[in-house]
């Protein structure tokens, strides 16, 4: 393996073979080329004529530091020969190529500390074996890799810091670093815990920096500075006993703790930490191959980290929020093979780690992670499928989101069933089955996920379930977690399937949980539809519109209705006219129902009608309620319907909110399509002030590059710089967008407040338990605007403690608001 690897990089071979190689193709001219670039001096800086550094490139056109990093990053994958061999044969090509390429090799080398942490404990022996080879090139490969973490910290990447920590603790076993200077930056992180006035996230991602270092490099400090090792413990303990956990609820799958505890991250990494300590730091799962080169190691001259200082505490960073540990399986959950580790052995951390950092390498193409999940090295003593099924629908119900979209977890899950046809089906049954039995304390935005996963899945094998198991469903209230869950996933199949599909695939006992056919319902059309104020109108407008009228014929075909609402009753506003938007956009959407595309020509060519109609927030309300009346049994539909309205401007974002708390909107107020539509609606207005930001950021850039331009004595075009006024329009049209999205969520938190409020005194007024289903359901949505949204809402964090969340409200209410602030405090 050795001789091919060092055959594979070029410069390796005699220049002569290589000249020999030239001639015989009769390339004199590129033998004398390649000649004239092999004894060109390497140090000296080599450009192109468009002033950029050339690339070297060997004669069959690989480019030199692609060759490079091919051998480096595919280290420690599968191959005939040892890994020990790989790595002593790599790090004696990476030598003889030092003088050459040493930027390269440490550049490459720290990429992998972030990119490829799965094998970071391969990484740790090459660089141990280069600093035994060449002291200088380790020290160096030490500063390097110093300087990007004290960036990572300055820049908020605490990911990719956490993952150089690591490696540098790790280096302290392959006797690159000296142990106390690693103890020293330990130091200086916990220190963090005694700053004043700083939000306790700031405080946890440093003491968490430490923590999930320790596993590897704990036993090495536990055998030279056990004294120093347990003071810094101690102050860690401290810490941890003294933290505030106001946030937990908010962040909790599961409301209650049976049967598995649901601990906070850092609780349960120091519980994990203690049981290590307790066993001498001795684990079993990190697979160490610098043991093997021990005597070379010993040799090697070690390094002293230089001072790593915490950057101070700025109000713009951005600190990771806390997390809660999700647990699933317990060993006696485990029918045969392997024991599932114990929520608190060091060993079901480490194991969970490295199957997230599996997930988080191949997470962009399904195949290759579920082919890399399946081949975890230690795969013959863990029970594999139920920890990758644990870890996945950890990270899938992980608050406030996901760490990936959704449709990752539902294909990768697919994707493993395919590559373990005869267990992996098996164990996501029993985990299916697990999380319907505890659904009626899971947390709403958990219950939707679920329902996300559980019909995707289903429509991807042939809708195919032990529904029977599940009939008790069928009695409960149509609030009930479970009943709801049922009838959620039967309207999502919908979405991939069709409705006879969806009646055939469950028995007929589940008859009462399916949804009515999707059918449009147009008023002027059933029965009794004559004596409607309306109906003769719509009729002539029918025929008009299948005639191509024109969008100005059509108005005047409306004209004459009276300003009534469409059963007959008067109405006072004259800012719109609810029998005329019943009868035309009844009408319009009645025409269009055919499908979507039909129903976006419909409204692209009535547009200006919409508009007109819809002039003032009463009328878009109107017009809302008029889609509700007509689409009520097609969820899809009002979804798709609703958000081209919002592109197209003939509603807002604040009507949007109203209508969904209006009290024709009552009977689906809990229905998961009410919520999909909110929280696009919230996004769309997010997207809307960030777009014009970007436009203000870049017209402030331009003017800025034009007067350096000017300072430089050099020519500028006038055709690319905003003027003044240019950007003071834009920045009046940025604090419109900023102030409606402040508005809508006031608008959106107030109404809440009113709903629940309203709940609980009907309930205190009728001495009756006021923790309904219903109620379950609305305080975690309220509970699910802020998470979702969190880093928007905190924006306004000020303005809604003063305006909405005093305290004079019901404290049920303010806490899910206090819950909230502590998330960042």
């Amino acid at each position: 393996m050795v001789g091919s690897m060092t055959s594979e990089v070029f410069y390796h071979q005699p220049l002569l073979k290589v000249l020999q190689i030239l001639l015989a193709a009769r390339t004199v001219i590129a033998a004398l080329m390649w000649l004239l670039v092999v004894t060109w001096d390497k140090s000296s800086s080599f450009y192109d004529d468009r002033g950029r550094k050339r690339r070297k490139i060997a004669p069959d056109g690989v480019d030199i530091e692609d060759r490079l990093e091919s051998l480096i990053t595919r280290v420690g994958e599968r191959s005939t020969s040892s890994l020990e061999s790989n790595l002593e044969g790599l790090a004696s090509v990476l030598e003889a190529d030092i003088p050459n390429y040493k930027h390269q090799i440490m550049k490459i080398l720290c990429q992998c500390v972030v990119n490829l942490p799965e094998k970071l404990t391969v990484y740790t022996t090459l660089v141990g074996l280069l600093n035994a080879k060449n002291y200088n090139c380790g020290g160096e490969f030490v500063e390097m890799l110093v300087r990007n973490l004290k960036e990572a910290l300055k820049t908020g990447e605490f990911e990719n810091a956490r993952m150089m920590v690591r490696f540098l603790s790790d280096l302290v076993n392959c006797h690159v670093l000296v142990a106390t200077s690693l103890l020293q930056m330990f130091d200086s992180f916990v220190e963090v815990t005694l700053e004043d006035n700083i939000p306790q996230v700031r405080s946890d991602i440093y003491v968490y920096l430490v923590l999930s270092s320790l596993p590897w490099v704990g036993r090495e400090l536990f055998e030279k500075k056990e004294s120093d090792l347990n003071s810094m413990l101690v102050t860690i303990e401290n810490y941890l006993s003294k933290r505030q956990k106001i946030h937990l609820p908010a962040l909790r799958v599961w409301l209650n703790d049976g049967p598995h505890l649901q601990e906070e991250y850092l609780d349960c990494l120091w519980a994990q930490i203690k049981n290590l300590r307790n066993n001498k730091w001795i684990e079993k799962q990190i697979l160490r191959p610098y043991l093997a080169f021990d005597g070379v190691l010993c040799d090697a001259l070690q390094h002293t980290l230089p001072q790593i200082i915490p950057p101070s505490h700025n109000k713009s960073m951005v600190y990771p929020l806390p997390r809660v540990v999700f647990r699933l399986f317990d060993y006696t959950d485990v029918p045969q093979g392997p024991v599932l580790p114990g929520s608190h052995a060091i060993e079901r951390y480490l194991i969970e780690e490295q199957i997230n950092r599996i997930i988080h390498t191949h997470h962009l193409e399904r195949k290759d992670c579920a082919a890399a999940l399946l081949e975890y090295p230690a795969k013959a003593k863990i029970p594999l499928n139920y920890m990758i099924v644990e870890v996945m629908f950890g990270q899938l119900f992980e608050l406030p989101r996901p760490p990936y979209i959704e449709i990752f977890y539902g294909s990768t899950f697919i994707e493993l069933c395919k590559n373990q046809p005869t267990s992996m089906p098996e164990v996501l049954a029993q985990a299916s089955e697990m999380l319907f039995d505890r659904l009626d304390s899971m947390h709403s935005i958990c219950i939707e996920r679920f329902v996300h996963w559980f019909s995707y899945h289903l429509s991807n094998f042939q809708y195919k379930w032990s529904w029977e198991d599940w009939v008790e469903c069928v009695a409960m209230d149509p609030n009930a977690p479970k009943s709801k869950f049922v009838r959620e996933v039967l309207l999502k199949c919908l979405r991939f399937s069709y409705y006879q599909r969806v009646v055939e695939s469950v028995p007929e006992s589940f008859a009462a949980l399916l949804p009515p056919e999707p059918k449009p319902i147009y008023k002027y059309e059933q029965e009794g539809a004559g004596s409607l104020p309306g109906t003769m109108h719509a009729h002539k407008l029918m025929s008009a519109i299948k005639s191509k009228c024109t969008p100005e014929e059509a108005a005047v075909l409306l004209k004459d209705l009276p300003n009534v609402y469409p059963n007959g009753q008067e109405n006072e506003n004259s800012s719109f006219n609810p029998l005329k938007i019943d009868v035309f956009f009844s009408t319009l959407l009645h025409l269009g129902s055919k499908s979507i595309s039909h129903s976006f020509a419909a409204l692209a060519k009535f547009h200006p009608n919409l508009k007109s109609l819809a002039e003032f927030d009463d009328g878009k309300i109107c017009l809302l309620k008029v889609l509700y009346e007509t689409w009520k049994n097609n969820q899809q539909m009002m979804v798709v319907l609703v958000d081209k309205l919002l592109r197209t401007e003939v509603v807002e974002c604040s009507s949007v909110a109203n209508w969904l708390f209006s009290f024709e909107m009552q009977h689906d107020f809990t229905s998961f399509y009410v919520w999909e539509i909110m929280h696009s609606t919230i996004k769309k207005m997010s997207r809307h002030v960030d777009q014009l930001q970007q436009e203000v950021d870049s017209a402030h850039d331009k003017q800025e590059a034009a007067k350096r331009k000017e300072a430089d004595g050099l020519e500028v075009g006038d055709d690319d710089i905003p003027s003044d006024e240019a950007i003071e329009r834009m920045e009046e049209k940025l604090e419109a967008a900023t102030s409606a999205q402040k508005n809508l969520f006031l608008v959106i938190f107030q109404r809440f407040i009113i709903v629940l409020t309203e709940h609980l005194a009907r309930c205190e007024s009728a001495g009756v338990d006021y923790n309904t289903p219903w109620y379950k359901w609305v305080i975690e949505r309220l509970q699910q605007v802020f998470l979702m949204h969190h880093e928007l809402v905190f924006r306004y964090i000020n303005t809604l403690e003063q305006l909405l969340f005093t305290s004079d409200i019901d404290i049920h209410i303010l806490e899910v608001f206090q819950q909230f602030c502590a998330l960042r405090s």
